[in-house]
């Protein structure tokens, strides 16, 4: 018995040194599987042919018999049934099983070992692709940004897959928990594009590996060619560093360009959401088309709608919110609601050279023609 399991345990050595891929596995597993399935074929047959049991007897003994369970409710009594017995008891129910449970054991390791290290071919559709990832605080970024995607309303169940070399040990369990995976590659490589699934995403967000270095748009520009070459460009976000290398991009029809502002991943969700409202947010960031003003203008109960009536048709700017006397920021009232305000909050254009006058000067002569219209 014991040359048997030292056979048996140099056997599973030898298997495992040889089967290094979850293919080469299942394939054993299918192929003991088959012998199995053959040799309590042939034992079912022996026992009709030998032992003149039914169908249902010599069923049910071959496989008391493989489990070595043995109730002894039935047995052989012939030698040569007895023979056929002793070879699928030692052959079968010994060694193929323990080959069997074995290389399926393997299989399901090796499976989850696959999946841990992101080379797992998921064959996922319609789902969020984001490729690269930031070079700093990238699980803190991961985290909001994927939170923000859950959070929209839009994409509650919608699997989201990473495509980067970043997480080679396995994603962390905080985005795990997010029903986020991985696949360990780079975008540069058609095969792990394949892998990612990229033709059949639903979005693709493409970050740029370092936000503080213009070296980035060279590496984001060979993958949105290689993405424009699939012809999956149209549902494409990417980040650039350099504003110069915009027109680059926008040669390749990608629809959505990026400054890379780590602290609001939210802009890339309202990217996806709402498609051009990521323009408007980002230019509050900057002095380029518009940014947001502070003009301390006192209001005593109007209506916001008069208010950015007033404001909008003497083409000064847009409000988007106010202060009222106690410093808070209202955004967004309700037209009808009458605000009480120290200050306006609005969106200007920088070329215009806007002064608190002008807005004053406006709210006035709105409010004026309006008490001459009622008289």
């Amino acid at each position: 018995m014991n040359k048997v399991t030292r056979f048996i345990r140099h056997h599973q050595r030898v298997r495992h040194a040889v089967y290094q891929t979850d293919d080469n596995i299942r394939r054993a597993v299918v192929r003991t599987a088959l012998i199995l399935l053959s040799f309590v074929t042939l034992h079912i047959f022996a026992m009709v042919w030998l032992e003149e049991m039914s169908a249902w007897s010599a069923i049910w003994v071959t496989l008391t018999t493989i489990t070595t369970v043995g109730y002894g409710d039935l047995s052989a009594s012939t030698p040569l049934g007895q023979l056929a017995t002793i070879v699928l008891m030692y052959v079968c129910g010994i060694t193929l099983m323990t080959f069997l449970i074995s290389d399926y054991v393997d299989y399901r390791i090796a499976r989850r070992e696959r999946i841990r290290t992101g080379h797992w071919d998921w064959n996922m559709a319609d789902h969020i692709l984001i490729i690269n990832s930031p070079k700093y605080n990238r699980e803190a970024y991961f985290l909001r940004l994927i939170s923000q995607i859950r959070e929209s309303g839009e994409y509650p169940e919608t699997p989201i897959m990473l495509l980067n070399q970043e997480f080679a040990d396995g994603l962390p369990d905080s985005l795990r928990q997010l029903g986020v995976v991985h696949v360990t590659g780079l975008a540069s490589r058609p095969d792990d594009l394949k892998r990612a699934g990229a033709e059949r995403a639903r979005h693709i967000v493409v970050l740029a590996r370092d936000e503080y270095s213009t070296d980035s748009d060279s590496y984001s520009f060979d993958i949105a060619h290689r993405l424009y070459s699939l012809h999956i460009n149209h549902k494409v976000m990417i980040e650039c560093v350099d504003d110069a290398n915009r027109e680059r991009l926008r040669e390749l029809d990608i629809p959505v360009i990026l400054r890379p502002i780590r602290s609001y991943p939210e802009i890339i969700v309202r990217a996806m959401v709402a498609p051009g409202a990521e323009q408007v947010i980002e230019d509050m960031f900057t002095h380029a088309n518009d940014h947001t003003v502070r003009f301390p203008v006192w209001l005593e109960g109007e209506r916001w709608a008069d208010v950015v009536n007033a404001v909008v048709q003497a083409n000064v700017g847009t409000p988007l919110a106010y202060v009222t006397k106690d410093g808070q920021v209202v955004t967004h009232p309700d037209g009808d609601h009458h605000v009480h305000a120290q200050s306006l909050i609005m969106l200007v254009h920088t070329e215009k050279d806007s002064c608190v006058r002008d807005v004053q000067r406006a709210i006035e002569i709105h409010f004026n023609k309006e008490m001459k219209d009622l008289v």
